[in-house]
């Protein structure tokens, strides 16, 4: 009789999924950060939202300049095998940026990434029609329970909500396709041609919006603020990259959750905003939903 061993191979694929999660982690952190960053910089700094989306996206650019050379991030940008799927992948990350800033603008933290958890379900949804992975009648209904959590969110019936909520839902719809794109790409092109792609978008569309609105700051904190916007988006997408090239999307999506631990802390330490029952309540929903479409994953089914 012989001894079973185990591949190292195995060994190998878990350990990079691990350090795939640990990175995903790190990434949504810095997106929290990010997030209160931009809600301060607009509500207390009265920053106008489109100079924050596009000092975002050039801090982006000149940090991955600095990591690359500026010589060089042209020459990677051009050996991209994918050229039109990388452009289309920015486009949905500043679509992503541009409706979640100003979701956040107007709604508590809490609130928004509640929403924005509905972008795991998103992106198994939409793994049938864009990449040919079809979902079973099991991680279906949980899709569909998933979203169910948003109505009790929204709580019809028990209040106004406010407009801006379409902005979280629009976030979470770019977001969810700028994922997929991000592990289409991941096959064809280095991770350094991903990372030099995805500020471009923004910073080129969002160029005559922000100088139309543009505001001088006149105190040192909101510079820093404004500077560090680059910063945390940036290390925040460069892990997002690296994320995706060690595990499946659908591996490392359910790990945004972690973002409600982070998001409701920043809101209560900076802004004094408390989750209210619905909104733990729905969040718990959709949290159970990613999850269990995690185990249907694991398991293959």
């Amino acid at each position: 009789m012989q001894r079973a061993h185990s591949d190292p191979r195995d060994a190998r694929d878990r350990a990079k999924r691990l350090k795939a999660i640990a990175m995903m982690c790190a990434a949504i952190v810095s997106f929290s950060v990010l997030d209160a960053t931009a809600k301060y910089l607009a509500q207390v700094s009265a920053v106008p939202v489109a100079q924050i989306i596009w000092i975002r996206f050039i801090g982006n650019a000149l940090l991955i300049m600095a990591m690359l050379g500026p010589v060089r991030s042209v020459r990677i940008a051009r050996s991209a095998r994918r050229p039109g799927q990388q452009w289309l992948r920015s486009a949905f990350m500043m679509g992503a940026t541009v409706a979640n800033f100003f979701a956040v603008k107007y709604l508590r933290l809490d609130q928004t990434i509640t929403i924005f958890f509905t972008t795991p379900l998103i992106v198994a949804a939409l793994s049938g029609p864009l990449l040919d992975e079809w979902v079973g009648w099991r991680r279906l209904t949980a899709i569909i329970v998933g979203f169910l959590g948003i109505v009790l969110v929204m709580r019809p019936g028990f209040g106004g909500v406010h407009p801006a909520i379409a902005f979280s839902f629009a976030a979470a719809l770019s977001y969810a396709l700028y994922n997929i794109g991000t592990r289409f790409v991941a096959a064809h092109d280095e991770e350094a041609v991903s990372q030099a792609y995805t500020p471009l978008a923004g910073l080129l569309v969002m160029a005559p919006f922000a100088v139309a609105v543009w505001i001088w700051p006149d105190d040192v904190l909101t510079w820093a603020l404004l500077v560090s916007l680059g910063l945390t988006g940036g290390v925040g997408h460069w892990l997002l990259v690296k994320a995706h090239q060690h595990a499946p999307a659908p591996i490392l999506a359910p790990f945004v959750y972690i973002g409600l631990l982070s998001m409701t802390a920043l809101g209560y330490v900076l802004f004094g905003d408390v989750p209210d029952m619905w909104t733990l309540l729905g969040g718990l929903v959709i949290i159970g939903s990613g999850l269990y479409l995690l185990s249907r994953e694991r398991r293959g089914a």
